[in-house]
């Protein structure tokens, strides 16, 4: 393997903007970061940030997309562990990477659209960590354990996770454990047809957690595994996939 390229001094001062910044936010929220505040710790002229990143909105995009790039980077999937396992670790990656950067988890989730236009780096990353989430859930269909269609899996897993994390953060009366715990078992129930946690816990009831009925979780199933399948053309491939949806 080679080394890497040396970065210019222009990505060296980019960086170093970026890092700046991303500490005033965590100490300050986004009010602390100014093109002024971050000029002066960084040691730096204003007019560097202007060069760079435009304005503060340019340069809060790009404390964006670094932090979703080391979330991102945290969301590895093991193709080798329990999927329902794996899953599971990345809720609780989400979850543990919202309590530890509470002021970059909020810009990531209720400022990036404004932030971050369409087309931008953090858009770009945020899609990233989508699909690394779309592969989790696709491997617990492959599996046969999702009751419900892939889009409404993903949906309610990133929900129930980000809403863990908001709810601890805006102060939430009950014990952290208590709360993550019970969400995942609420989630656990309305998407997996076992009803055990990947820890081995029960679920909430002895009995099957999940309403879904076999045909829409053999449905599930099948259509994870269409995109593997040899034999059809793209027009019947898109046929039978339009079709199982609507067993669901």
């Amino acid at each position: 393997m080679t080394d890497a390229p040396p970065l210019s001094s222009r990505d060296r001062t980019r960086a170093e903007l970026v890092k700046v910044a991303a500490g005033l936010l965590a100490e300050g929220g986004p009010s602390a970061v100014t093109t002024r505040s971050v000029a002066q710790a960084a040691g730096m002229q204003a007019p560097a940030i202007y060069r760079l990143f435009g304005d503060k909105v340019g340069l809060l995009a790009a404390v964006v997309e670094d932090g979703y790039a080391s979330y991102v980077g945290a969301k590895h999937v093991d193709e080798a562990a329990d999927p329902v396992a794996d899953l599971r670790l990345g809720w609780d990656v989400h979850i543990d990477f919202g309590l530890d950067n509470p002021e970059l988890f909020r810009l990531m989730h209720s400022g990036l659209s404004a932030l971050a236009p369409e087309g931008s780096g953090a858009s770009g990353s945020l899609q990233r960590g989508t699909a690394v989430l779309h592969t989790r859930v696709r491997r617990v269909a492959e599996a046969g354990r999702l009751a419900v269609a892939e889009p409404l899996a993903v949906d309610l897993v990133r929900a129930s996770a980000t809403g863990v994390v908001f709810t601890l953060l805006d102060g939430g009366i009950a014990p952290q454990h208590a709360l993550r715990e019970s969400a995942w078992l609420a989630l656990a129930a309305v998407i997996l047809t076992s009803p055990s946690s990947p820890s081995g816990r029960s679920g909430l009831t002895g009995q099957d957690s999940s309403a879904a009925p076999p045909a829409a979780v053999a449905a599930v199933t099948l259509g994870a595994a269409l995109p593997t399948l040899d034999g059809f053309t793209p027009g019947e491939r898109a046929l039978l996939s339009e079709l199982l949806a609507r067993v669901n």
